[in-house]
């Protein structure tokens, strides 16, 4: 029976271009999944959005003297451009300024308020007396108490991870004036996260399927025991408090954004003329996959759970796939340094397949990688045009010229089926668990063994001594292309769409499925092309 497969990305700040590393981390094997997931034949609902209320878009507003709202419609159309120029297929890739995600955001805070998960209470905020203002958390940089991060913010260390509050930073300085902030009092609303504590620790410890990170961190986590959070800033951009004498306070957004899951899957359904299908991935049975940065994993397996326990009624997630940070030659990207290319420069000058390619074989899943355009061309050159394309154009030429360009009828080589069998097994298990860079080795594998295949059986020469034989062999030949193109169809989508056409279907290559046949006998090949460009 089909499976539902709800697939979230994180919400990235709409104040900047992104880089390779968040495509890395986060969409290109979020992407990939959802891909594998519709190929196998299950129910997938992609979603996500453009964080617009996070303090980085009120710090650029302010540096360009625009609004906010101006800020976060830019970068959410740059954002748009990405996604299309990668294939990157989302079902809804929304923003948290909708109507909708208010509406969705403001119920869910009320019902906590009614049921008393949510309560006031005076707290201590940040000042700055020279600019007049209270700060947001981010508008506060100092060292990390955990682990002597010199430059964490006021509301999580980038370094280790750990959620912050301003207060605890040692030597705290505003980002406005670079002066130490006062503090002082003023009343906000707060999660009581001591609620679901307990019952969190206890779900989460059946959590066997995480990454050995997320696992350990969340514990370990929940272990040292939850406290409440406020959940509202003195701030006027964000999300209104829907409670009277509140005005000039809003929703903070590390309560907010991770709801735009939520809203974005019942925004995705309006747009359907459904309204009520987004209850298939979050009332009915579903899995539900979250894909994020390590940074963000604390707000994804306690904070954006407390909140759906808290709520009830609604799945939770089921996997939290997170992965380390790629960096450039040991740096992290910063356009402001000079630190590394962008996605606007980096899509100008490549193919979207040979950019997905890198990302995935460099993928930071177990530890920190590094981006390199010279390791991205020489993966290009020695992989995508010398191994893989080189399997494809050198049997559909040979095809063409010996064949009359129709498949010939496959020999049934036992040894060519069980290098398929092989490799359908190692990336079909690899996909299904979300690990994407030693997969998509298993499939470069079986790319590798065909071109030992056509070496060792040299069908230059057999083709002049028995043309039968021969035909067996390329037979063969098609079917292990035939089956790759499947096997890499989530990671190289446009190639692999290609390929399809190339081989002489009419239809789409997922209309067929997660299916590895041989080509039908007789099947009629157009002249091919090659799949990839050598660069320079």
């Amino acid at each position: 029976m089909p499976e539902r497969i709800l697939v979230c990305t994180a919400w990235p700040y709409a104040n900047a271009s992104l880089h390779p590393g968040h495509m890395a981390g986060v969409y290109v094997p979020a992407d990939t999944f959802a891909r594998f997931q519709r190929l196998r034949g299950n129910e997938v609902l992609m979603v996500s959005g453009s964080d617009c209320h996070g303090t980085p878009i009120t710090v650029r507003a302010e540096q360009e003297g625009v609004s906010p709202a101006e800020i976060a419609a830019r970068f959410h159309q740059e954002f748009l451009g990405y996604w299309e120029r990668l294939g990157i297929s989302y079902d809804l890739y929304t923003t948290t300024m909708t109507d909708n995600h208010r509406r969705v955001t403001q119920d869910i805070f009320l019902k906590l308020l009614r049921q008393g998960d949510i309560f006031t209470q005076t707290m201590v905020s940040p000042y700055d007396p020279v600019v007049g203002r209270f700060l947001p958390d981010r508008y506060v940089e100092g060292t990390c108490p955990n682990c002597g991060y010199p430059r964490a913010r006021g509301d999580q260390c980038d370094n280790c991870g750990r959620p912050l509050d301003p207060q605890q930073l040692i030597d705290p300085r505003s980002t406005l004036s670079g002066q130490p902030p006062q503090f002082r009092e003023t009343e906000h609303f707060f999660l009581d996260l001591r609620r679901v504590n307990a019952v969190l620790l206890e779900w989460a410890r059946q959590q066997t399927q995480w990454r050995p990170n997320v696992y350990n961190f969340t514990i370990r986590y929940l272990e040292d025991g939850l406290q409440p959070r406020a959940i509202t800033r003195d701030i006027e951009w964000g999300i209104p408090i829907p409670v009277a004498g509140y005005e000039d306070k809003r929703i903070y957004v590390w309560f907010e954004a991770v709801i735009g899951y939520l809203s974005a899957s019942v925004e995705w359904a309006a747009l359907r003329g459904e309204p009520d299908a987004w209850e298939r991935w979050w009332k009915q049975p579903s899995r539900s996959y979250y894909f994020i940065g390590k940074d963000n994993i604390v707000f994804h397996t306690v904070i954006w759970p407390g909140e759906l326990m808290a709520y009830g009624g609604l799945n939770l997630p089921y996997d939290v796939p997170s992965n380390e940070f790629m960096n450039y030659e040991g740096e992290k990207f910063s356009k402001s340094r000079g630190v590394g290319i962008f996605m606007p420069e980096l899509l100008e000058q490549f193919d979207p397949d040979p950019i997905r390619y890198y990302l995935t074989a460099n993928a930071p899943e177990q530890a920190d990688s590094d981006f390199s355009l010279r390791e991205l061309v020489r993966r290009n050159n020695d992989e995508l045009v010398a191994t893989w394309g080189n399997l494809v154009h050198r049997t559909l030429t040979f095809v063409q010229r010996y064949f009359e360009g129709r498949a010939p009828r496959p020999g049934g080589d036992p040894l060519v089926q069980e290098e398929i069998e092989r490799a359908c097994a190692a990336v079909t298990a690899g996909l299904e668990a979300a690990r994407f860079k030693d997969t998509l080795g298993e499939a470069f594998a079986l790319a590798r063994f065909g071109n030992r295949y056509f070496d060792e059986k040299a069908p230059w020469k057999l083709v002049k001594q028995d043309r039968e034989a021969c035909a067996a062999i390329l037979g063969d030949l098609l079917h292990i292309v035939n089956a790759l193109k499947v096997l890499l169809a989530p990671f190289l989508p446009f190639s692999s769409a290609r390929l399809h056409t190339l081989l002489g279907y009419q239809d789409s290559l997922e209309a067929r499925g997660w299916r590895m046949e041989p080509l039908p006998t007789g099947q009629p090949l157009p002249p091919p092309t090659p799949l990839f460009t050598k660069l320079e």
